[in-house]
């Protein structure tokens, strides 16, 4: 004899990163999940993924059930290195030093059982901004 119970619904997190120096989509960043069931514990890697070529990081993991906070790692220092390295093939040498200001970009916030949270990054080489989307 089998018993049925109703899964509980289980949160999700979604993100996307927009270059606001370009005003295009950052491919090919790594972002790192982790999360924790309260204030105090520890956090728990729960794995990862890069942006795609619309800037956008659909397949991450599944957040476990009793999740209260989660922390999304950002790891931007290649990215930029990268985009470095094109302009100054086409352009002079900058005034900038060549290193990056924010090497990661760690977001943490709460969460709520059953929700779906989507947190766009909007990043440049000197600043960032994140916001819940839809």
């Amino acid at each position: 004899m089998s018993t049925s119970t109703a899964a509980s619904p289980r949160n999700s997190v979604s993100t996307h990163i927009l270059d606001t120096s370009i005003g295009r989509p950052a491919q090919g960043v790594a972002i790192q999940l982790s999360a924790r069931p309260g204030r105090d514990a520890r956090w728990q890697p729960l794995g990862g993924s890069a942006t795609d070529a619309d800037g956008r990081c659909k397949d991450l993991p599944a957040l476990p059930e009793g999740t209260t906070h989660v922390r999304l790692d950002f790891a931007v220092e290649a990215y930029f290195e990268k985009k470095q390295a094109d302009a100054q093939q086409d352009a002079p040498a900058s005034r900038d030093s060549g290193a990056v200001f924010f090497p990661e970009v760690a977001i943490t916030f709460a969460v709520e059982p059953g929700e779906h949270y989507h947190v766009p990054l909007l990043l440049n080489p000197f600043g960032y901004s994140v916001y819940r989307g839809s």
